[in-house]
């Protein structure tokens, strides 16, 4: 049995982790810690509010008692936007606190581009233009080629949770760009977990969602790996071997 720790701001999207853990097999377990998300705001003051050390820290001794292996910070706009550089020291001040290996959905999304082989990204947000671009900004440091972004708008996650399959298909459609390799969707309030293989269809192209890569990121911090069709080819495809 493996135990996958997240930490999770707030209630919005978290139905998705028992549906992923239910995808995955009975030998993963995820273990999901609620922390306070202070102001439902999709702005920057709020979202480095949200994923300071002190509202990260209040989490971390549930988790351990709860067996978690791993934890990731799965918040995407908690972590990009301390830029690179910020969002490293953010997981390294977690894997300190929590006494085992730390990461956050920001970096899930770059390690598995790595993981596909895919450098071409188009970037559908729920965010604000400002927000969005911070993200962009993450991705091009992390190696990617960001070729468009689409910008919902969105202030708060109490809205982006509401959303369903046709909003976010609508968002992923209306991201892809000709010549890229993949579509991401930040935001772990979306709920996609259920339609990631119709996305996949659509757009003919993998594409790589918040909550998703958050839970394949555990994994990969655990050293596991799972074959899991119904979540896309993230969950299908050998590893890319650097040479």
């Amino acid at each position: 049995m493996t135990a996958l720790g997240f930490l999770y701001p707030g209630h919005s999207g978290e139905d998705d982790y028992p549906r992923i853990e239910q995808l995955l097999g009975s030998d993963i377990r995820v273990e999901l810690v609620h922390t306070d998300i202070g102001e439902d705001a999709h702005r920057v003051d709020a979202l480095r509010e949200m994923g300071s050390t002190e509202r990260l820290a209040a989490g971390m001794e549930q988790l351990r008692l709860a067996g978690a292996e791993t934890v990731v910070w799965a918040c995407t706009s908690g972590s990009f936007v301390y830029g690179w550089e910020g969002a490293q020291s953010q997981v390294r001040t977690l894997a300190r606190l929590a006494g085992m290996p730390a990461s956050s959905t920001s970096f899930a999304f770059v390690h598995a581009a790595r993981e596909l082989g895919v450098r071409r990204v188009a970037v559908g947000a729920t965010y604000p233009e400002d927000v969005a671009a911070l993200f962009t900004d993450f991705l091009r440091a992390g190696g990617l080629e960001v070729n468009g972004v689409r910008s919902s708008g969105i202030v708060t996650a109490a809205e982006v949770g509401t959303w369903g399959e046709e909003e976010v298909l609508t968002l992923a459609r209306t991201a892809d760009a000709s010549g890229v390799e993949a579509v991401l969707l930040p935001d772990t309030a979306l709920h996609t977990a259920a339609h990631i293989g119709l996305l996949e269809k659509a757009l003919s192209k993998p594409v790589l969602t918040a909550n998703q890569v958050s839970v394949w990121e555990g994994l990969r911090l655990a050293d596991r790996r799972v074959n899991a069709p119904a979540l896309g080819k993230l969950f299908t495809r050998e590893p890319i071997v650097q040479v």
